[in-house]
């Protein structure tokens, strides 16, 4: 493939963690699918209101913690793969990271209680904040190059 060979190889590790993600992504929505059959809560309702559904803190926790990691989705991508560019073992790793840290946190969120997305979840940050640095490090290179 043209293009492929001026990228590093690590950089294939970089390409599988954000498929990694796309599974993650699949499997939070089909939670929240199975949310709104246990709730009762459907399309096109984004959010259930309390006033209308006596289960709606319980399915909005479900679905905030999809629609968080959505929020999140195209800064970890842009950050995994410009970062990657220059640092692929490096942004993998933290990519890795990110992901697991992402199931954590959704998983706190989806308990019905939104504290507890808080508590490894928190660490998917943290993951944000190395990527953003391997970024930042990659923009330097290509203005010094």
């Amino acid at each position: 493939m043209a293009g492929v060979e001026l990228l590093p190889k690590e950089y294939g590790y970089v390409v599988l963690t954000l498929v990694l993600y796309c599974f993650l992504n699949f499997w939070m929505a089909f939670q929240v699918g199975k949310a709104r059959k246990k709730y009762k809560v459907f399309y096109p309702t984004l959010y259930a209101l309390e006033s209308e559904n006596k289960d709606a803190k319980l399915f909005n926790c479900v679905q905030r913690g999809h629609q968080n990691s959505l929020e999140m989705m195209p800064i970890f991508f842009m950050l995994m793969i410009v970062g990657g560019l220059k640092h692929p073992l490096i942004c993998a790793s933290l990519g890795l990271f990110h992901v697991v840290g992402r199931f954590f946190y959704f998983k706190g969120y989806a308990s019905g209680d939104p504290q507890n997305r808080l508590g490894l979840g928190k660490f998917a940050f943290l993951s944000v904040m190395g990527l953003m640095l391997c970024t930042i490090s990659c923009g330097i290179s290509f203005l010094r190059a």
